[in-house]
């Protein structure tokens, strides 16, 4: 470091450190939860660390240093390996949405339509509901349902509906729901041990075949999205919480990823899975499953705010037999989370 101004060398430090953090991640979705479960929370702070090392790529070319060939070599490797969650532009191919075999899917994360009145805004359920009618998806998923929907004639569009719920500790429940124009012929729930959360799914008859829909809601963090938490929260205790979720994810990946190897109908996955495409809750339960924001999707595919900084902890996944037409993520607040829809079309017949 011959040359370089002692503000340079402190820079430098720094450099290295979110170098190694990068490098880090590279790693996270090949390990077992279990073996490194508190580094797994490097999965959710991906996106971030790339931005800064490319912002070190920058200050060092501009300082014309070649400093800029430690970040430059991992931001390459991460982008060979892992994959940018950045899109910058995917065609959609609109000629075949109204054709037969294409069927449209909405994923949200309700927050129980705003029970608790978490947003100030009034009317939240009725802007639920008439934002769904607007876009008018053949199913709709939603995790966090609020209870009444299970007797109540809510989107009465849809013919055909799943609405389960499973009591976690205290008073805690978490409701997944699923509603069809398809005709459900099975339904069944996953519920994860020791969890307020769980994964459903239902077979649907889409003309003549068999369609599995799984609404996934994985471990949640439970940790409001707010520098003053992390702040008042014991760093220790913060990444001793955090692994914990981290293996709890991982295990509910596992089960939700048995069934799934199990059946023998084709597969829509779609859900909150609390985490990034980084992680390895997303790489068990993806497997070779398409992506559809990957697939079609465009800019950050943002269905979460973390300190303002935009997330894709929401999926819409589906198998070989389906060809993506379509994605779109909505920028609706409506919830903590964002919604998010995709069009496919079924392509072959077992």
């Amino acid at each position: 470091m011959k040359n370089i101004s002692f503000f340079d060398k402190i820079i430098f430090t720094i450099n290295i450190l979110v170098a190694l953090v990068l490098a880090i991640s590279l790693i996270v979705p090949y390990v077992p939860a279990q073996l490194i479960s508190f580094l797994a929370l490097v999965s959710l702070i991906v996106p971030f660390v790339v931005l800064l090392n490319l912002l070190f790529v920058v200050y060092w070319l501009l300082k014309r240093k070649r400093n800029f060939m430690l970040s430059c070599f991992l931001l390459v490797l991460w982008y060979l390996l892992l994959g940018s969650f950045y899109q910058f532009y995917n065609i959609e191919d609109n000629s075949d949405l109204k054709k037969d075999k294409t069927l449209s899917l909405m994923s949200f994360n309700a927050r129980s339509f705003n029970e608790l009145k978490q947003l100030k805004t009034e009317g939240i359920e009725d802007s639920i509901y008439h934002f769904v009618a607007v876009h008018d998806p053949d199913i709709v998923c939603f995790q966090e349902t609020l209870y009444s929907m299970k007797r109540n004639n809510a989107l009465s569009q849809y013919k055909y509906k799943f609405v389960d719920f499973v009591y976690g500790e205290g008073r805690d429940k978490v409701i997944q729901s699923i509603y069809s124009k398809y005709p459900i012929v099975h339904i069944d729930s996953i519920n994860f041990p020791n969890s307020s959360n769980n994964a459903i799914y239902a077979d649907l008859l889409v003309e003549e075949d068999t369609v599995r829909v799984y609404n996934l809601h994985l471990q949640s963090y439970r940790i409001v999205p707010g520098l003053r938490t992390i702040q008042n929260e014991e760093s220790s205790k913060l990444f001793e919480k955090s692994g914990r979720v981290m293996l709890k994810q991982y295990e509910q990946a596992k089960l939700v990823k048995e069934n799934m190897d199990a059946t023998p109908y084709k597969k829509i996955v779609v859900g909150d899975f609390n985490n990034t495409q980084y992680s390895n809750v997303y790489k068990i339960i993806k497997g070779d499953l398409q992506d559809t924001f990957l697939e079609k999707g465009k800019g950050f595919g943002r269905t979460y705010d973390l300190w303002k900084f935009p997330l894709r902890i929401d999926y819409i996944l589906a198998d070989e037999n389906f060809e993506v037409l379509s994605h779109q993520n909505f920028d609706q607040h409506l919830s903590d989370h964002y919604p998010v829809m995709a069009t496919l079309r079924l392509t072959s017949h077992q």
